[in-house]
């Protein structure tokens, strides 16, 4: 003879429980991954442009225009710079005639950054704000500096590597 409990069709106890657990911290996790909709954004135009995400180190994979001719030294502003988006690098202008790059993408969580203004290079999803001169962390979340990388003036002409 059966006993009337263990006839019952269904899930054991164990099964109930462990499974809650696991939906309760999925809950849990996707709630404590939101967002104010800006990271989301600039990822977005990011993998529109078809930039890939680098290592917080910037050093992973093959530098992306390693080379390439960007553009002109006259369209570097002196106390400035220009973002190339599609190089994955940012060329700053500290003092007349002096070039630096660095990568374009931010160490705290991979964005590439947009803009440079007041001295800073500026990342659109948290914030962070990075040296002209050095590239090093002036605000923000990010703790890493921007990984510097070579550029050369050939008259006029810069050029990546």
């Amino acid at each position: 003879m059966t006993h009337p409990a263990s006839a019952q069709a269904g899930p054991a106890r164990r099964t109930v429980v462990a499974t809650a657990g696991v939906c309760g911290l999925a809950a849990l996790l996707a709630a404590c991954g939101g967002s104010d909709g800006k990271e989301e954004n600039a990822k977005e135009g990011n993998a529109k442009e078809g930039n890939a995400k680098e290592s917080e180190s910037g050093g992973g994979a093959a530098r992306p225009g390693a080379g390439a001719a960007l553009g002109k030294a006259a369209d570097i502003p002196e106390g400035g710079g220009k973002v190339f988006p599609d190089r994955k690098v940012v060329v700053t202008q500290p003092s007349k005639g002096e070039f630096k790059a660095f990568s374009a993408v931010c160490t705290h969580q991979g964005c590439l950054v947009k803009e440079v203004a007041n001295g800073t290079i500026n990342c659109p999803c948290h914030e962070s704000r990075f040296s002209v001169t050095d590239g090093s962390v002036r605000g923000g979340p990010a703790r890493q500096p921007l990984a510097a990388r070579r550029v050369s003036v050939d008259g006029d002409s810069l050029t990546l590597g």
